[in-house]
């Protein structure tokens, strides 16, 4: 018995040697050489607010500048999740830059959490709680999962395939993301906080940020403590970090490129989500090209993730 638990752990240490060994480590900086294309609604965003991009940039690198407690969250969060706070950095630069504008001192965000908690909230589409509407037949599969982000990944998954876009029992359902119909009570698309983060990533992440960093686990049913958590810096980088922690890990153990030396990447997938689809999408498509012939594709920035990667001295110069 004793030699066969050696056997099995010498044949699991070799499998992790392997993987880890196997794994392509992808350089710094940019694929490409030019920013690809910024999304329209981006633009018009900015041009709406009377601002550029360049001025959002330099407004959110001013807050990292002169803040040094927000800067030490940062460097606390990533040590406890194992990554560069620089892939934390490039997160807050890209959603800022892109996205919203950033807040002059880090207490405007903590107002802004107290302010925005006044009301009760809940997570629902056309009057049917989320927590009633995961109970429908259709979820069945998932209910054995108890992991936060296994569950949530299999409710989304249950929501494209089985509702999104279709009419179920006579009731029409829209074509649009999981997270975006029972997850925004103000409107369509919104995120929030320091992180710009979505309700449904907070809540995939719950049990991963309650192991590492000990905070309480987040339950659907109380959109006003999800609600906390994303909007006060405190509680929500922790959660930024676990998010980038989980896109590096997939990436790895899927896709077979290690990530953790490209805080662009990192910050597209931040941008974009579903991390894991991604990765399997590119292993797919670079084993067509082995077995082609053909030379692996690495992974690639978005714009966001490549205006990361050209900041990067500068961002370096904050730690």
């Amino acid at each position: 018995m004793k030699k066969l638990i050696l056997l099995i752990l010498g044949l699991t240490l070799a499998t992790t040697l392997f993987a880890v060994e196997a794994a392509t480590l992808v350089p710094a900086g940019n694929r490409n050489a030019e920013q690809p294309d910024i999304p329209g609604a981006s633009s018009r965003r900015t041009q709406a607010t009377n601002t550029t991009f360049q001025a959002k940039y330099r407004k959110v690198y001013a807050l990292l500048q002169n803040d040094a407690d927000l800067r030490g969250k940062i460097k606390k969060a990533a040590a406890a999740y194992g990554i560069d706070p620089l892939h934390i950095v490039g997160a807050l630069v890209g959603e800022h830059t892109y996205n919203v504008d950033a807040y002059d001192r880090l207490q405007t965000y903590y107002v802004k959490a107290i302010s925005y908690l006044s009301s009760k909230l809940s997570f629902a589409y056309d009057g049917e709680d989320i927590t009633d509407f995961v109970q429908r037949p259709e979820f069945k599969k998932c209910a054995g999962m108890s992991d936060s982000y296994d569950l949530w990944e299999c409710r989304e998954q249950v929501w494209n395939h089985s509702f999104r876009g279709k009419s179920v029992g006579g009731e029409s359902f829209p074509d649009d993301r999981f997270g975006a119909t029972f997850f925004q009570p103000y409107y369509a698309g919104q995120t929030f906080g320091l992180g710009q983060l979505n309700p449904l990533t907070a809540l995939q992440m719950s049990d991963l940020v309650h192991k590492v960093s000990g905070l309480p686990k987040l339950d659907v049913a109380d959109p006003n403590s999800v609600y906390k958590t994303i909007m006060d810096p405190d509680l929500t980088l922790p959660y930024v970090a676990a998010t980038i922690r989980k896109s590096i890990d997939a990436y790895k153990s899927i896709a077979g490129f290690d990530i953790s030396g490209n805080p662009g990447l990192t910050a597209t997938l931040y941008n974009v989500g579903n991390p894991e689809q991604r990765a399997y999408a590119l292993k797919a498509e670079n084993d067509k090209r082995r077995a082609a012939g053909e030379p692996v594709k690495l992974p690639e920035e978005n714009y966001y993730g490549w205006l990361v990667n050209d900041k990067l001295p500068e961002l370096k110069a904050l730690f």
